[in-house]
Parts: C-alpha cells; structure tokens; sequence
C-alpha cells in the first residue's frame, strides 16, 4: 500500500521552503502527499500549485505574545483548527506527518498526537518559536538548523542536520537574471530582500541610497507586496514585489545580498557563498530570533550586522562598500564552513521514523 506524508507549517515563506524541498523527493519515491494549511496564508500559495499534492485548509488562530482583542477569539479557532486537523488525519491516515512550525502546525502537531501518528519537527532558529515550543513535546525528533539550538531541545529529540536548501536554488542562470532585470555583465549586482512581506524600512533606507548605490552596483530589489515604488526609474535599479520562478537567476547574477536574518534564506545564501549584510528584526518587532541568526553568522565570518536601530541610507552605504571590499574573505569563509546533505538526512529520518510506526 502506498506510504502517506503530510506536511504542515506557514505564515511565512520562512515556514514553507524546507517543506518544498521535501516534497519532490517523497514523490519520486511514490508516496501520497497532503499539505494542512490555512485558508489565507502564503503557504496555499506556494503548495496549491505543486502537482499531486492535496491541500486542506483548516482554522488558525495566531500564537501572540502581545495584548490585542483577537486574542479573545484565538482559542475558538484554534479548538477549531485541532477538530478539523483530528478529522483529517483520521480520515487520510498519514504514515507520518512532518511540521516546519508557524501557528498554523499547532492544531495539525496535536491531531497527529491524538491519533498517534508520529510528527517529526523542523526548526531552523537557534531558539525554538513558540509555535515549536508547544509541539516538540508531541514530536518523535527535532531537526535542527544551528547546532547551538541543542541546548533548547528536550534531551534526546535534538537531530543537528544542518540547513535544507532546495535543489532548484543552485540551478540558476546569471545571464537569464541579467536579462529579466535589463543588467549588464561586468558591474556587480546587488540583491536587496526584506521578506515575503517586504521591509519598510530596508526599502526605504536603499531607496534613499540609491543614487550612491547605483553608481558602483546595479540593484535588484525584492521589496515585497504591495511595496513597489513605480516613481523609481533609476537606471541600473530593478524592482519586483516578489519572484518565485525566476529567483535562482537572479540568485545567480547576485554578488552581495541585504537581508533579513531569517534562518532559512540566510542558510540559502551561505550554500550559494553571496556575502551578505543582515539587517535583523528588532526585539520590539520579534522574540529575538533574528538578532541571534545574524550574530552566529557575524561570528563565522560569513556576514556583516547592522542593527535596524543604526540604519540609515548612510550606514547602510557603508556596510555594503565595507562588504564589497571585503568580499573574498566572506566567500572563503563561507567555502570553508561545514558542509552536510541535510536534505538528505531529513529524508532519511522522516522515512525510518515512519517505517518504524
């Protein structure tokens, strides 16, 4: 009888790509894939398109760790969520089910639970979120991004793997980048991206920039939906709310990249050795995670830091010809780092954990 996986997690794409990695590979092999998501998140959009992949919608309520009145109602859709979740595995019957955390896993980790299925958990933060915190409890294993993210693992469920990068990424096309961009080759191209969801304030400390910016790069820039600026027609400046199909070429044609220090697409950089500035989300605006990301990359040696609190279109010209200058020795690091097929080793452990149900 054909093995059954279902997947889980969202909210952000952060949440989705390690899952879009695994999927292909678990269809090679012949098995049934299910998504649970939520009826409105990114992740519908990522996963709905993928062939023979069944998406189901269930309730969410966000995990907030601030005072807001949906936190009233939070509890009701989340009830909801672990009913539905309950339902659907007990009518699909996965062999396994596999979260990359977001608030949207933590009803589908606790019907998995109920119906003793085994879930095996990712988290690519070198502390769990919240999200995570809540379902490693009900998890056989945790795969881990950072190895210092053992120390905040309940003893014995810990697996470092190292980071999962999806194979797509390193296909890319500098020259089919340059095209979709209007660039030419010889001067190199920065990559600005702040998200998904974009970040005000990255996009507008570069825009400000741009004039010194684009005299020694040529931009692309990532600026996230509903972010765009079509007063901006700076020549050597591109500008896109989002790419999907396109972004290994435009991976490819980058030499540096300002970020965000979200685990997955730092980790995605590192495998493809661009040097990067990371500009982390405050506290204010996140439990810390970030901040935490970028300074064991400042360490390593694969990264600049700048603090969101000392951004400004000064500062941030200053990184990046601090970056640019020093650009080698990052690469160098970067080539030196420790290399793992997490990939594969995530493949492994989902399916002997299953076969061993």
């Amino acid at each position: 009888m054909k093995k059954k996986i279902m997947f889980t997690g969202g909210g952000s794409a952060g949440h989705v790509t390690v899952n879009l990695a695994l999927i292909p590979l678990f269809r090679q092999e012949g098995w049934a894939v299910d998504y649970i998501g939520s009826v409105n998140g990114i992740e519908r959009e990522l996963v709905s398109p993928l062939p023979d992949v069944v998406y189901f919608p269930i309730s969410t309520g966000k995990l907030r760790r601030y005072l807001d009145w949906q936190n009233a109602k939070d509890p009701f859709r989340i009830a909801k969520g672990v009913y539905q979740a309950y339902r659907l595995i007990r009518r699909r019957k996965p062999d396994i089910v596999f979260s990359k955390g977001g608030f949207v896993s933590v009803p589908v980790v606790i019907g998995a639970w109920l119906n003793r299925v085994p879930v095996i958990i990712h988290e690519s933060d070198i502390t769990p979120g919240l999200a995570n915190r809540i379902a490693i409890p009900m998890a056989e294993a945790v795969c881990t991004t950072f190895p210092e993210a053992a120390a905040h693992i309940s003893k014995g469920k810990g697996r470092h793997v190292g980071a999962v990068i999806r194979n797509e990424l390193t296909q890319g096309s500098a020259a089919a980048g340059r095209k979709l961009c209007g660039f030419t080759p010889g001067k190199p191209v920065l990559l600005v991206m702040g998200g998904s969801l974009g970040a005000q304030s990255i996009n507008r400390a570069v825009r400000q920039a741009l004039p010194e910016l684009t005299e020694a790069f040529q931009v692309v820039h990532l600026c996230g939906k509903g972010q765009l600026d079509p007063a901006r027609t700076v020549p050597g400046y591109c500008q896109f709310e989002y790419i999907r199909d396109e972004l290994p070429d435009v991976l490819a044609m980058s030499d540096l990249v300002i970020t965000r220090a979200g685990s997955n697409s730092i980790f995605e950089f590192l495998s493809l050795r661009k040097p990067m500035l990371l500009i982390p989300l405050t506290r204010q605006q996140s439990r810390g995670d970030q901040i935490l990301n970028a300074h064991s990359f400042e360490k390593a040696g694969y990264a600049e830091v700048l603090e969101e609190e000392g951004l400004s279109p000064q500062t941030l010209l200053e990184r990046v010809r601090a970056l640019h200058a020093h650009r080698d020795a990052y690469v160098s690091a970067m080539a030196s780092g420790q290399k793992t097929d997490a990939l594969a080793e995530v493949f492994k452990l989902i399916k002997e954990t299953a076969k061993g149900r």
